[in-house]
């Protein structure tokens, strides 16, 4: 495996496949007078510095590993590449010809650039990549797929291509995208965790210990015990070194039972979601709706003049005697000064004849006030919205760059109100946020006022995503002194930085939730289970872990072709939860999983709440809930003795 990076992404890609899959693994980083270290807080993309640990530790034993490397790898299996560029030659270097996978993890033209190099100079690489140009990841990975079968079929051959036992496929992934909904759903209800891809929605929530004495409700099934010391501000951090008393993962029906007093993650609903949010064209996004062109008190000064019309028609009629619509024509006319004075007519006639014209110099300022608000909308629909008055109940958003962008866009998917904070007027968010109309205050948020002119007293939650821990760390501080009791969400990179805060914020807040989420940390999975080659449907994250949810094809996996749904659950590894009914094979179901997949609907490939009877046939595809170790022991092992034979 060889992976590219300048950022934590490539540290804890590297970490993860070395200690979780047991690959061999190249990393090539910039040279080290580049990469300037930065504190462990500060204003950048940093790597943390536990996973530096873990990758320096990893790298200080590649000699022990060497006599297992392949070919092209010198004599240490593990092993750091230094490079300013990725060249070809330092693609050749690191072992890219030799390869089962590569990882390009840098920015979006640079990742593309060595794509299409290290294409050519394998054909039968598997490529991951990161961008986050979602239509331009698509067209890529078609036009890298494409290059790979050209070349293998010309080259060696379809027979060759088949038995060599590469998979040369492109991923293209985006850790924005992954970790986004985490991110959106700690916000915004704190204890749910959604995971929505290719219309697929999955739901999982944490639900509190159960009273003395009561069974606690496992949804469609337990996915996770929570830590036995979750509610003690001085107990287990939930991370993989918490023991017995953290976190259990895909636990079993007598773990669940045995666990009192313990919290659980359930998968409550499975469902598929429709499609997202419009993207503002056409004409419902460039004019806006009539509520927003005059504000409330123009619209109340419009409809009394309009009743004082009425009235005085009303009035005409009575004193005059003529027909109601006459009388609304000869007030239309005297409102208007037409030029028809009420000479030898009656007092009362005459009265209201000046009451008119008093009313048509009342109306002159509010059609004025409206034009002008008007023109002032559809001139501001381009720019950026204010937060109204009376707002409350809204999620305030901290940092529109990649992170924060995904979290947005998926925070009004779900139909929430959201006000952002955003110090650099160029950033690339805030083209979303003008087309989502989302209120946004231009300002650094360590000023004073910033946060308050986002109405933060008022917000159901803060979501603080900027690249400075500091900024996020110092926003949450600050929030919390004005709102004890608000949920907050931390990015931050360092993860033991990450953790201190975290205990220390539970302690001084006990009744406020906390939650502080890494974004190399939940995407990291999603990449290297692509390197592996198997889709990562998304992550969820339990306390300080991480559960993963993939799509696996049961073919060659003995662990679960031929067994039934129930002998294939392994407590702490893997649970099956669905069938994709879409692939070959699928009219082949027995009448339990029949029964099931009419009932689900047309709309829906996937059969959810299988028999634990049903017998998984090699031609099936399931979703499985998979932990790490869980995805080394399905596809770890299988990739090594691939890449010894």
């Amino acid at each position: 495996m060889v992976v590219c990076g300048d950022d934590g992404l490539a540290h804890r890609l590297a970490a993860e496949l070395r200690g979780v899959y047991e690959e061999q693994v190249t990393l090539v980083v910039p040279p080290s007078e580049r990469t300037v270290r930065p504190p462990v807080v500060g204003r950048t993309r940093a790597t943390s510095t536990l996973l530096d640990r873990v990758v320096n530790a990893a790298v200080s034993r590649a000699g022990t590993n060497g006599a297992n490397g392949p070919a092209g790898q010198g004599t240490g299996g593990d092993r750091t590449v230094e490079a300013a560029e990725l060249t070809e030659a330092v693609l050749a270097d690191a072992g890219v010809e030799q390869a089962a996978a590569l990882a390009l993890v840098y920015d979006d033209e640079t990742n593309i650039r060595a794509a299409l190099t290290a294409r050519r100079l394998n054909p039968r690489l598997r490529l991951v990549l990161r961008l986050y140009n979602r239509r331009l990841g698509q067209h890529i990975e078609e036009l890298l797929d494409q290059a790979a079968a050209l070349a293998i079929g010309d080259g060696d051959g379809e027979g060759a291509a088949a038995g060599s036992g590469f998979d040369a496929s492109t991923t293209v992934l985006s850790d924005a995208d992954t970790a986004a909904p985490a991110l959106a759903a700690s916000a915004v209800a704190g204890t749910s965790k959604v995971v929505q891809t290719d219309g697929l929605l999955l739901r999982a929530v944490e639900r509190p210990p159960p009273a003395p004495g009561q069974v606690a409700d496992p949804g469609l099934c337990t996915l996770a015990l929570l830590s036995a010391t979750s509610s003690d501000p001085a107990g287990a951090d939930g991370s993989e070194g918490s023991g017995e008393r953290g976190p259990r993962l895909l636990p079993d029906e007598a773990a669940v039972r045995a666990a009192t007093g313990r919290g659980t993650v359930v998968l409550e609903q499975v469902s598929y979601s429709g499609p997202p949010l419009a993207a503002g064209r056409g004409v419902a996004g460039v004019v806006p709706p009539l509520t927003s062109l005059f504000s409330r008190r123009l619209r109340w000064s419009l409809a009394g003049l309009v009743g004082c019309v009425f009235a005085l028609a009303v009035a005409l009629s009575l004193v005059t005697g003529v027909h109601p619509l006459s009388a609304l024509y000869l007030t239309l006319l005297d409102l208007f000064a037409i030029d028809d004075p009420a000479l030898g007519a009656s007092t009362g006639r005459q009265v209201l004849q000046l009451l008119s014209g008093l009313v048509g110099l009342l109306l002159l300022p509010v059609l004025l006030a409206a034009v002008l608000e008007a023109l002032g909308t559809f001139r501001s629909a381009s720019a950026l919205r204010k937060p109204p008055r009376g707002l409350g109940g809204h999620v305030v958003l901290l940092g529109l760059g990649k992170i924060g962008t995904r979290v947005l866009t998926r925070l009004r998917e779900l139909h929430i109100p959201v006000v952002c904070v955003e110090s650099d007027p160029e950033a690339r968010g805030l083209a979303t946020a003008r087309r989502l109309r989302v209120p946004v205050v231009l300002g650094d948020v360590t000023q004073e006022g910033v946060l308050e002119a986002a109405k933060i007293h008022r917000a159901h939650a803060l979501l603080a995503v900027t690249s400075a821990d500091t900024t996020n760390l110092e926003a949450v501080l600050y929030a919390r002194s004005v709102r004890p009791d608000l949920r907050v969400v931390l990015r931050l990179y360092d993860d033991d930085f990450a953790t201190a805060v975290y205990r220390t914020l539970r302690a001084a807040h006990p009744r406020a939730l906390t939650r502080s989420r890494s974004v190399t940390h939940l995407a990291a999975p999603a990449f290297a289970g692509a390197m592996l080659g198997r889709q990562i449907l998304g992550a969820i994250p339990v306390e300080r872990r991480v559960l993963l949810f993939a799509a696996v094809d049961v073919a060659g996996h003995p662990q679960l072709e031929g067994r039934t749904v129930a002998e294939a659950f392994r407590a702490g590894y893997w649970r099956v939860l669905a069938l994709d009914t879409g692939v070959r094979g699928g009219a082949r179901r027995e009448p339990a999983a029949q029964a099931a997949a009419e009932d689900a609907g047309r709309g829906s490939r996937l059969v959810w709440s299988l028999p634990g009877t049903y017998v998984l046939r090699g031609e099936d595809r399931v979703v499985l809930a998979v932990t790490r170790r869980g995805l080394a022991e399905l596809l770890g092992r299988r990739s090594r003795e691939r890449a010894g034979a």
